[in-house]
């Protein structure tokens, strides 16, 4: 049986890869420590847990319709106001199977064969791979750890072409925790302004887990917001990942479209998650605080490991719960039977000789560096920083 090309323009992610291969490991009685997916390892809380059980008692088992329930659309949009000061009508916002799915309705909406897409690296594995399946160009701008992996103005300039459709870029950054300021995003905006052909995607789906102040989104600038896509969830910041909500808000033709393709793919998005979804966004953000406070110190413990590592050079992560370390000084350094190379040969020199699960910073545009995710207890780190500093002693 012959397959489609355009499996061809798209390959396995590598977070997912090396968590199949962590398990694999593990179903052969390895003791893996996994730091690649970034899933919170919280319950999800209880009065979440407690509407999705009454919204089943009540009858929620029905389909949805595509857009989302109205009550949750509503919810969404006392969100932004409330968080964001961002003012959207209910047919501004769609719900969709996860923030995945919000990413690709949009890019599906406005891409077409030879579109450009600006995406700065490091970036979610997932950018390309949608525009690809869109058959767009992505021009990649490369940004590195001496600007805290934050694009500048000045690159964002030198980097529009007349071909330039789309552009792309979280804050808080997976995989870097980079967050971009107000000044800085208002900068970019200025940008912008000069070039009203470049619509945008602002994938803000870490905004809660911010470490160090309060969350900004290009959204707010009004002469951008016409052509901004804001793109979040439930799974980040409320640990339902599992419960696969996302949403987009942009204007209503982009809505409409996304719509139209949904429809075809999914349809409405799970009844029981919305309901509780609805408890979630208009509820007390305690324990979504609590969460952001152990991540907080997971980072400090996490950095400081890693920082009185010789070899490893790391930014200071502002959101999200990754660590982005820079590992090209290893590259060519050997333990007399493995030599490093690259990137993947160190994840992989990790996982076989420290049994500690990463990504390849390659995957996310950036060859020189691997990810690792804090977001599991603090004795899994300890061990996971102990076992690394062990095995990365021996490379020579």
């Amino acid at each position: 049986m012959q397959l489609a090309q355009r499996l061809n323009r798209v390959a396995e992610p590598q977070t997912i890869k090396m968590a199949k291969l962590s398990r694999e490991l593990k179903a052969q009685g390895i003791n893996i420590i996994d730091l690649s997916l970034g899933e919170p390892d919280f319950r999800t809380p209880q009065h979440i847990c407690d509407a999705a059980v009454r919204a089943m008692d009540e009858g929620y088992t029905k389909y949805t319709p595509v857009v989302g329930y109205l009550e949750l659309r509503e919810a969404i949009c006392t969100k932004l106001k409330r968080d964001n000061g961002l003012e959207y009508t209910p047919d501004e916002i769609i719900v969709s199977t996860g923030a995945k799915q919000s990413l690709a309705n949009t890019i599906l909406s406005l891409v077409d064969p030879g579109d450009e897409v600006l995406i700065p690296t490091p970036y979610w594995v997932t950018y390309s791979a949608l525009v690809q399946l869109a058959e767009g160009t992505v021009n990649y701008i490369n940004c590195s750890i001496d600007t805290d992996f934050k694009l500048t103005p000045e690159m964002l300039e030198a980097a529009i072409t007349p071909k330039t459709k789309l552009f792309i870029f979280s804050s808080p950054c997976n995989p870097t925790g980079s967050v971009y300021s107000k000044a800085e995003l208002t900068a970019l905006a200025e940008v912008f302004k000069r070039h009203p052909q470049v619509a945008i995607v602002s994938d803000e789906i870490y905004e809660y887990i911010n470490y160090n102040s309060k969350h900004e989104s290009i959204a707010q600038f009004p002469e951008l917001k016409d052509r901004v896509m804001v793109i979040n969830g439930m799974s980040k910041g409320f640990a339902m990942t599992g419960w696969r909500l996302g949403y987009m808000a942009g204007p209503k033709a982009v809505v409409q479209a996304c719509e139209k393709l949904q429809g075809q793919f999914t349809s409405g998005v799970n009844s029981i998650a919305q309901r509780a979804s609805i408890t979630a966004l208009l509820s007390d953000l305690t324990p979504t605080y609590e969460m952001v406070t152990a991540f907080r110190e997971r980072r400090d413990y996490v950095i400081s490991e890693l920082q009185s590592m010789p070899g490893i050079k790391i930014n200071m992560p502002d959101g999200a719960f990754y660590a982005f370390p820079n590992i090209q000084s290893f590259f060519g350094k050997s333990d007399g039977t493995t030599t490093i190379q690259n990137d993947e040969d160190f994840a992989m020199y990790l996982l076989h000789k420290a049994n500690v699960s990463t990504v390849s910073g390659g995957a996310f545009g950036n060859s020189n560096c691997v990810r690792l995710s804090f977001a599991t207890s603090m004795d899994n780190l300890k061990e996971a920083m102990k076992r690394i500093r062990t095995a990365l002693a021996d490379l020579k």
